[in-house]
């Protein structure tokens, strides 16, 4: 039997930043205006949303262990996200950390070669380093309008590349690929035999509908979605992200790896995600609202305010990514606006990213309180 894990190569990985920020800030201040999601979904609201067969799921549900690979009719739901999948195509983890540190380590190792969109979170590349992988950094630039450059990813690729990963919408500059872009850059890596991870965990909140990609999963034999109910779902305290694809090897190997992690995840929280899913025009429309309603505060405040900060309008997700044009340092900026305002906002720095540009958030509902506080704190010098 081929064993999926080197015992002589035990975890070596950096501390992760933001977490570790976020970690200090993200319950001790007032306003988190660089929060990533959406503005958490009430339980009652969600319960209310259950139909005959997931209703009787919860009332009756007993708490003890759940399938490793997902409960079937939760795997079915997030299968119909896709086109072509069943729920044999699926595998169901404690949220999208877990999944992305099982597909790292199963796919990367020692003289393998990875691909990672830049700046990012964190895990989706200092995971694959971790398993002793060469990971390269596709920086995207602010001066191309964060534009992915397919061609310019696809130079960088080698004969022992094993995987690309592309966020998209991307977390934190809101970038999302063209059609021609993804095709473009799918059809390479279909031809080459290399994996994609998609990470679509912001998919549903495009600016325009019509913008929205082909779902990684669905793009070639080896395009892998990540998906998770913290985002787009407005449903993080749930803990449930999942992988799609096609490719039933790498799917089993997954599955083998995750039997040393969480083995599987909270049946309560399968249950409530499968409520949500089966609701999903409603969770979708009201995680929309917020959105648009909070962007279009931003749009008049970036204007007003032309000449403090530069702004990159996102085509996507409830994330940006502007920059601060003063002198002063963003982390000094920050760190002023927290202790006068209790407002919080997330130096690019906590993604290695230097320079003055910062991760604003604008999928909660006390977005405009906060924004105030941050327009009253400019106003003030």
């Amino acid at each position: 039997m081929t064993s999926i894990i080197d015992d002589d190569a035990p975890v070596r990985i950096a501390d992760f930043a933001l977490e570790r920020f976020f970690a200090r800030w993200e319950f001790a201040v007032r306003y988190l205006l660089c929060a990533s999601d959406v503005e958490g979904y009430p339980m009652a609201d969600l319960l209310a949303l259950a139909d005959p067969e997931s209703r009787g799921l919860w009332e009756n549900l007993r708490l003890g262990y759940s399938e490793s690979t997902g409960h079937p009719l939760l795997r079915a739901e997030i299968a119909a996200l896709y086109d072509g999948l069943t729920a044999d195509d699926v595998l169901v983890f404690a949220g999208a950390e877990e999944a992305i540190f099982c597909l790292s380590n199963v796919l990367l190792g020692p003289g393998d070669h990875a691909v990672v969109t830049w700046p990012g979170y964190q895990s989706l590349y200092e995971v694959g380093r971790a398993t002793g992988a060469d990971v390269a950094l596709h920086e995207l630039r602010e001066a191309d309008g964060w534009d992915l450059d397919p061609d310019r990813l696809i130079a960088a690729l080698r004969p022992e590349t094993r995987l690309v990963v592309v966020n998209g919408p991307h977390n934190p500059t809101g970038m999302l690929p063209t059609h021609a872009q993804w095709s473009r850059l799918t059809g390479e890596l279909s031809r080459r035999g290399i994996h994609l991870l998609a990470d679509e965990v912001y998919r549903y909140l495009e600016v325009d509908e019509a913008d929205r990609l082909v779902a990684g999963a669905d793009a070639f034999e080896r395009g892998i979605s990540l998906g998770v109910m913290s985002k787009s779902f407005a449903m993080a305290g749930l803990r449930i992200g999942w992988l799609a694809t096609h490719d039933h090897d790498f799917r089993a190997r997954c599955a083998g790896f995750k039997d040393y992690t969480t083995i599987c995840s909270s049946a309560p929280s399968e249950i409530l995600a499968l409520i949500g899913l089966r609701a999903r025009d409603t969770v979708l429309k009201r995680s929309r609202a917020i959105v648009e309603s909070n962007l279009a505060l931003l749009d008049r405040f970036f204007a007003d305010h032309a000449d403090r900060f530069a702004w990159v309008r996102p085509q996507g997700g409830s994330i940006g990514f502007p920059r601060l044009l003063d002198d002063e340092p963003i982390e000094a900026f920050a760190t002023r606006l927290v202790e006068r305002e209790g407002v919080l906002l997330l130096p690019g720095s906590q993604f290695g990213f230097p320079g003055n540009h910062f991760r604003i958030g604008f999928g909660r509902e006390d977005l405009p309180q906060a924004l105030a506080r941050l327009e009253a704190f400019v106003a003030a010098g």
